[in-house]
């Protein structure tokens, strides 16, 4: 999968932008607050709809305008097609070839994108909910229906609250009905805890080689974590248990107004040789912790998509030393379009950038750079 061309308008502190990009390695650089990452958030959200840093849509629109638009012309398989969003103050739209794309799910799968930036630590440092963010975003890019799955069990679990509010107020309800949403999201939690499950799996099939080779330690792996145990992750099992559960709880999730168990209390965990890296684990191995899953993700995408994501990485190499950045880059291959930002050319190794195509950012405007940068 290769973005040929990116087209912005009015995005972020870019009124227009037009590039060219190599199939292979792009390395956009210039001074800090230029506009570098915003360049790779266009393309996050070109690929998700949804950007990586921030939860308002409105933000991401110029100052002063009313609206923003990102198009990019994507290759797979020998095939050009067309993407595009645009961004008003009420609502986004989706195209492809100009057709207008209804449903986000629709989109969100055609795309693969993993993206490395500083934040990333937050996957390990920060809420369960972050998690469960990445989870849903990277599922949703390689299969659509997880992502209409989703806010099927999203929708229902918000009525489901809503009786359970209702219940806890003495306020009468269709007890059939309440049994009926009960039963749905018990469906869509299923399907949704087995996906998790499955995905975390196959991360874990890579994962520790990966860490391994980078940092020389072994045993890496991830853990998911739900908030009561499964057997096992086949369909009967979990549809036994969350109905048991939900039977047994029933006065308790009343006397709280809220549903206690789910996907939507989900968690996973970073250990290395059994030691959990969130209390144990130094920045540094916190960082390579999530460098070595997106790094799995490549090989996941590949297999499953039988294409290469598009990989964006911002400013990593500036976060390591000589020795683990020379490790990282072994996985930086010519089947897989590249687009780095740095601000120091130094950071990264002499062979990338005799190979790759240069562009200067500064104050919102970006250059080709047709000759060796010394």
């Amino acid at each position: 999968m290769i973005l040929k061309q990116l087209k912005i308008t009015n995005f972020r502190n870019y009124k227009s932008l037009n590039i060219d990009l190599s199939n292979k390695i792009n390395i956009i650089y210039g001074q800090n607050a230029q506009g570098k990452t915003n360049i790779l958030e266009s393309i996050y959200v070109l690929g998700l709809t949804k950007s990586h840093r921030s939860f308002i849509d409105e933000d991401l629109i110029k100052s002063g305008e009313l609206s923003a638009k990102i198009l990019g012309n994507i290759e797979k398989d020998s095939i050009i097609s067309t993407f595009e969003i645009i961004l008003n103050r009420k609502k986004k739209q989706y195209k492809i070839d100009n057709d207008d794309i209804k449903r986000t799910s629709d989109y969100i799968s055609n795309m693969n994108i993993i993206i490395f930036y500083p934040e990333d630590l937050d996957l390990i440092k920060g809420s369960p909910n972050i998690r469960r963010k990445y989870l849903n975003l990277e599922l949703s890019q390689l299969y659509n229906n997880y992502y209409r799955v989703l806010n099927d069990y999203n929708k229902l679990l918000k009525i489901r609250n809503e009786y359970l509010k209702r219940i806890q107020k003495n306020i009468q309800i269709d007890k059939n009905y309440f049994d009926i949403i009960t039963e749905y999201l018990i469906d869509k939690a299923t399907f949704i805890y087995r996906a998790r499950n499955k995905f975390i799996n196959k991360i874990n099939n890579y994962a520790s080689n990966i860490y391994k080779e980078i940092m020389k330690l072994d045993n890496f792996y991830l853990r998911y974590k739900t908030n009561f145990e499964f057997k096992d992750y086949s369909e009967i099992e979990i549809k036994e248990q969350l109905k048991a559960k939900f039977n047994s709880e029933i006065n308790n999730e009343i006397k709280l107004g809220n549903t206690l168990y789910g996907p939507h209390r989900d968690e996973f965990e970073f250990y290395l040789d059994n030691n959990n890296l969130k209390s144990y684990g130094s920045q540094g191995q916190q960082r390579l912790a999530v460098i070595t899953i997106k790094l799995a993700e490549i090989e996941i995408f590949k297999k499953h998509s039988k294409t290469s994501p598009i990989l964006l990485l911002d400013d990593v190499f500036s976060e390591l030393d000589d020795e683990k950045k020379n490790n990282l880059l072994k996985y930086i291959k010519d089947d897989i379009q590249t687009i780095i930002t740095t601000t120091d050319l130094k950071n990264i190794d002499e062979k990338i950038i005799k190979h790759a195509k240069l562009f200067k950012v500064e104050s919102g405007t970006i250059v080709e750079i047709k000759e060796e940068v010394k």
